[in-house]
C-alpha cells in the first residue's frame, strides 16, 4: 500500500457548499447501490413508500427507514453485502448474541479508503511519515488493530503490532523502540502509566508524545488525568464496526474539541431516539450515520446508540460531535468490547444448573472496567456443595470468554439472592465514577 500524500486533503478545508454538493452526489449513490443489491434494503424501502429515486436534497434522506443492529443480526453472516461474496476481501465482526456477532465486509476499494481516512486521522491527531506508531488495539475480528495499523501503514509511519494485553512488554517496547505516538483505549493507557511506575520508571520520561485512544467513552477529566501521567497529547478517535470501524471521526491536535467526522463519506444525523425525528442542529440526541462511499456493506441511517451533539467546524471544514453522554440502548462498553446484559442472559440459560435469576455489577477496578456476574443456581440444584458452585462458575466464566470476549467474575448466590422485581427486571448496576 503506498503512503498517504502528506497534509490535508482538499475536501477538509472546502466551503460548505462543496461538502453538500459532494454528499448528495454520493448519498444518491448509496441509497441505488443498497437498494438494487441487498434485499434487506429494497424491503425496507419498499414497506416504507420511498424510492432512492425519492431523493434529490440531503433533506430527503429523512424519508428512508433507518438500519439497526438487528437488522445486520437478522441477516447474519453475509446477506448485508451489497457485492458478491468474492468481492468481499476481509470480514470484521464484533460481539453479538452467542454465534452471531454483527458482520461486515470490505471490497479492497474499502479497504483503501478505510486506510486513507485512518491515515487522515493519525496525521489530524499530529501523526507524521516516520513517525514510530505502538499499536495497542486489540488485532483480530475487532477492527480496532488492523484499522489503526493500515493508516499508519499508509501514511508512512513505522508500525508496532503490539495488540492488546501483556502490559509488562508493552511498558519494555516503548522503552526499547522509542514511538511518538500509542493507540489504545484511555483506560488501557492509564494502565500503562500504572505499569511504568511499577517497573520504577517516570511515564513522562518516555518517548511518547500523542495519544489516540477510542473504543470506549472517556471524558475530559480522563484526558486530563492521561495528559498529566504521559506528558503527552491525548486525541480521541471514534468509529464503530458497522459504518467502518475506527476512523470515522477524530480530534485535530490544534483544538482538541471534539472528533472531527470525515463527512466527505460520513453522513450524520442527529435524531430523537424515542420518535425518531431528526433534530434541528446542535441538539442533544442519538447519533445516526449513512455511509458514502462504502461498496460491499453500505448503511442507510443506521442507529449508533451514541448520545451526543453535532458541532460546527473548528480546525477542518468539517462538523464534530460532542463527548458521548450515553447509549439510548442497554449496551455496556468493557474494556472496550461490546456486551449486552441479553448476551450474557443468553449464555447464563445454556447452563442446566442455572436459572434466568442475574444481576450484573460493572465496576472501576483500577483504571479498568470490571463486570461482575451474579445468578442464582436453580431450586432444585440449591443445595450444591461449593465446589460444584464453582465450577459451575467457571464453566459459565469461559463461555463468557469465549463468546463476548471478556474477562469476568461469576459469583453464585443463594436461591431468592437476586432481587425480584415486578415490572422490567434491573439486570444492571453500574458502580462507575461518572
Amino acid at each position: 500500500m503506498t503512503a498517504a500524500k502528506i497534509g490535508l486533503d482538499a475536501i477538509e478545508n472546502a466551503s460548505r457548499d462543496e461538502i453538500t454538493a459532494l454528499q448528495v452526489e454520493r448519498l444518491r449513490w448509496t441509497l441505488k447501490h443498497a437498494y438494487d443489491n441487498v434485499p434487506h434494503y429494497r424491503a425496507k424501502f419498499d414497506a416504507q413508500g420511498v424510492h432512492p429515486d425519492d431523493f434529490h436534497s440531503l433533506d430527503d434522506l429523512r424519508k428512508f427507514p433507518f438500519t439497526t443492529k438487528q437488522d445486520l443480526r437478522d441477516n447474519y453472516p453475509f446477506k448485508m453485502f451489497a457485492t458478491p461474496r468474492e468481492e468481499v476481501v476481509r470480514v470484521h465482526a464484533s460481539s453479538g448474541t452467542t454465534g452471531k456477532p454483527t458482520v461486515v465486509g470490505y471490497t479492497q476499494k474499502d479497504i483503501d479508503t478505510w486506510a486513507h481516512l485512518m491515515a487522515r486521522s493519525i496525521y489530524a491527531a499530529g501523526g507524521r511519515r516516520g513517525d514510530i506508531i505502538h499499536v495497542a488495539y486489540g488485532y483480530g475480528l475487532f477492527t480496532g488493530g488492523l484499522g489503526a495499523h493500515y493508516g499508519a501503514e499508509a501514511l508512512g509511519c513505522t508500525v508496532i503490532p503490539m495488540s492488546g494485553g501483556q502490559t509488562e512488554k508493552q511498558v519494555q517496547l516503548i522503552a526499547d523502540f522509542a514511538p511518538r505516538i500509542i493507540m489504545c483505549t484511555p483506560s488501557y493507557m492509564l494502565n500503562i502509566a500504572d505499569e511504568f511506575k511499577r517497573q520504577g520508571m517516570d511515564p513522562r520520561g518516555t518517548s511518547l508524545r500523542i495519544g489516540i485512544h477510542g473504543a470506549e467513552p472517556w471524558t475530559d477529566g480522563m484526558r486530563q488525568e492521561i495528559e498529566n501521567l504521559l506528558g503527552i497529547d491525548a486525541v480521541d478517535i471514534y468509529g464503530l464496526s458497522e459504518v467502518m470501524g475506527p476512523g470515522v471521526a477524530n480530534e485535530c491536535i490544534e483544538s482538541k474539541d471534539g472528533p472531527v467526522i470525515w463527512e466527505d463519506h460520513f453522513y450524520p444525523e442527529i435524531i430523537d431516539p424515542n420518535t425518531g425525528e431528526v433534530l434541528p442542529e446542535g441538539s442533544q440526541g442519538e447519533l445516526v450515520f449513512t455511509s458514502l462511499s462504502k461498496e460491499a456493506l453500505p448503511v442507510v441511517r443506521y442507529r449508533t446508540r451514541d448520545l451526543t451533539r453535532l458541532l460546527t467546524p473548528t480546525s477542518r471544514s468539517f462538523r464534530r460531535i460532542g463527548k458521548i453522554t450515553g447509549r439510548s440502548d442497554d449496551m455496556l462498553i468493557i474494556r472496550g468490547v461490546n456486551v449486552f446484559p441479553s448476551q450474557i442472559e443468553e449464555l447464563i440459560l445454556k447452563q442446566a444448573k442455572l436459572s434466568g435469576h442475574y444481576l450484573l455489577e460493572v465496576a472501576r477496578d483500577g483504571h479498568l472496567d470490571s463486570i461482575t456476574v451474579n445468578v442464582e443456581m436453580k431450586p432444585e440444584f440449591g443445595i450444591a456443595t461449593a465446589a460444584e458452585k464453582e465450577y459451575v462458575a467457571h464453566e459459565l466464566q469461559h463461555h463468557i470468554k469465549s463468546y463476548i470476549g471478556i474477562s469476568t467474575q461469576v459469583r453464585i448466590v443463594e436461591v431468592g439472592g437476586i432481587e425480584r422485581s415486578v415490572g422490567k427486571a434491573k439486570r444492571v448496576i453500574d458502580k462507575r465514577p461518572r
